[in-house]
This record gives structure tokens, sequence and C-alpha cells, in this order.
């Protein structure tokens, strides 16, 4: 009986510690220069934490902690833009990495490379629309090339991470 009662408390605790982890990913992010000419890049260290949420616990849950992040980091680390810009990135890459996991279609690693492409496409399109300028689609190739490999390497780490600490998680 102890358990059941404590279980709320638990859950509501353990999404405040990957909220934490996703805003100190936000930090870390803010300071590592990952530019390559192309502005806004970024490694996505925050996707890992959504991802392996998608996988952990339910969609809701998931979708609060990264909408929570975005407001917070941006509040924190950025401005209204880049919350703009990251809750139009960040919802789009949630919920094709949400359909990606209902429909089974695919494992983390891809659905992690599915999210950083819809993450940056999602940003893009939000600036097409604000700018009035669809030279931004140039941007397009790049964007993708960078979301494939940001998205492999942080499904790599999602994986890796979800192995191990899924075990200890028990069922939710």
């Amino acid at each position: 009986m102890k358990n059941n009662t404590c279980k709320p408390q638990i859950h509501l605790a353990s999404l405040g510690v990957f909220l934490a982890l996703a805003l100190i990913f936000s930090y870390v992010e803010s300071l590592i220069p990952f530019y390559f000419g192309v502005p806004g890049m970024k490694l996505g260290l925050t996707n890992a934490v959504v991802v392996i949420l998608l996988y952990l616990y339910n969609p809701g849950d998931a979708l609060l902690v990264s909408v929570l992040r975005i407001v917070l980091a941006g509040f924190m680390f950025g401005n209204a833009f880049s919350i703009l810009y990251s809750l139009a990135g960040g919802l789009l890459s949630f919920f094709i990495m949400l359909i990606l996991i209902k429909t089974k279609i695919c494992k983390m690693i891809a659905v992690s490379v599915a999210g950083g492409l819809s993450h940056n496409l999602g940003q893009l399109l939000l600036a097409t629309v604000l700018v009035k300028n669809y030279n931004i689609l140039f941007y397009l190739p790049i964007l993708m090339v960078a979301g494939i490999v940001t998205g492999l390497l942080i499904g790599i780490i999602s994986s890796a991470i979800h192995a191990r600490i899924s075990p200890l998680m028990g069922p939710s």
C-alpha cells in the first residue's frame, strides 16, 4: 500500500529530475560554439531527454518536460524568438517522434534522427513565415545533413542511456 501512495510523488520527482537535466543540457549547449556557418545550429543534447522520456513514460509527460524546458531555457538563456523557434522545432519533432514510436516503424536511433530532421524543418518553416522570405529554404539541405548527423549522435547516446536506466525505472 505504501508503494502505491508514493508512486505519484516518485513519478513527479523523476520528471523534475529529467527537466533539470534538460535545462543543464540547454545551458551546456549555450556554451558550446557549434555553428559551422549556420546561425542557430545546435547539437540537440536536450533531445536525448525527450527521446528517453518518450520511451520510459507516457507522451504527456515527455511533452510537458519538453515544453517546460523550452520556455524556461528561453527565459534563462535566450529570448522570445528563441522560445518561438524552439517551440516550432520542438513540437514538430515531438509529434513526428511520437508517431514513429506509436507505429513501431523504427528503433530509437532512427526516431532520434527523424526528430533532428523535423526540429530543423519546423524552425526553418517558422523562419520562412516570420521573415516572409522563401530564400531561407536554401538552408534546408545544410540543416537536413546537420539533423541527420546530430540526430544519429543523440540517438546513439539516448539508446545507450535508455538501455542502462530502463531496468532501474521499473513500471511507471
